[in-house]
């Protein structure tokens, strides 16, 4: 099932997510007195600069980070120095060097079962199965109550079936990809074990398509995903600024 996406609209509880956050003011640049330009094929594998996000996270933004952190270091018996959404990072980005692609998710799967009760998971998949409804709840409550995990987001329209629905969340910077600046992190430790856990805990099949040019990801529920194989997500060379410094399908650029 292919989504086609046919307007942006907002969702009504995007502002309410996006309160919390504010961007940093443009620095005026000095007068341009010359441009040294580079190969363009380099250009490809580094994050475009987009206006930085100040996450002034609550009590409510900490208390889930702290939670989800301690709930991976518990999957990967492993340990983080660090505090807030940097400890989350930290505690991946160590599970990406210690382990292979299938065990990093797996560990991922295995902390989001400890992050959430299983009762409550098997109640929501019984209420709600799939359907406009189902779907539309999903892109909305994601954007309200995840905020904190994946930076400001939106619902947008998408076609599905034939028939127009609000299924998608549109990412508009991920705040996991921007901190880790790791493909590989995303790809293993993000997009595959999620899309697991929310079929098989849910019911709800979801494709994430993260944009590595711009930070930005879809996820669009309802939609399979494409295998692994023909999925171009996993085909994406790492930013050459990368901080996991770690092997992936693809190779890391030598200059990580």
């Amino acid at each position: 099932m292919d989504a086609k996406f046919l307007l942006h609209t907002s969702s009504p509880f995007s502002s309410f997510a996006h309160r919390r956050y504010t961007c940093k003011p443009p620095v005026r640049s000095p007068p341009i007195l010359a441009v040294l330009t580079t190969p363009a094929e380099t250009i490809t594998q580094e994050a475009t600069k987009t206006t930085s996000v100040i996450y002034n996270d609550n009590w409510f933004d900490q208390l889930a980070i702290n939670h989800l952190s301690r709930s991976v270091q518990a999957a990967s018996g492993l340990r983080s120095s660090k505090s807030g959404y940097e400890s989350l990072v930290e505690a991946a980005r160590i599970a990406s060097q210690k382990f292979n692609p299938i065990q990093q998710r797996e560990i991922v799967i295995q902390a989001l079962q400890i992050a959430f009760p299983r009762p409550i998971l098997s109640l929501i998949k019984t209420v709600l199965p799939q359907s406009k409804l189902a779907r539309e709840y999903f892109a909305a409550f994601t954007t309200v109550f995840f905020a904190w995990l994946v930076g400001p987001c939106e619902v947008r329209e998408s076609e599905l079936n034939g028939r127009r629905e609000m299924n998608v969340v549109h990412i508009k910077k991920c705040r996991f990809l921007e901190e880790s600046n790791c493909v590989g992190m995303c790809t293993n430790l993000c997009k595959m074990p999620s899309q697991i856990f929310v079929k098989d805990s849910l019911g709800m099949p979801v494709n994430m398509v993260p944009n590595f040019e711009d930070m930005s990801c879809e996820m669009i529920f309802g939609q399979d995903p494409p295998a692994s194989s023909d999925d171009p997500a996993f085909k994406q060379p790492c930013y050459k600024l990368c901080k996991a410094n770690v092997k992936h399908s693809i190779k890391c650029s030598p200059a990580s």
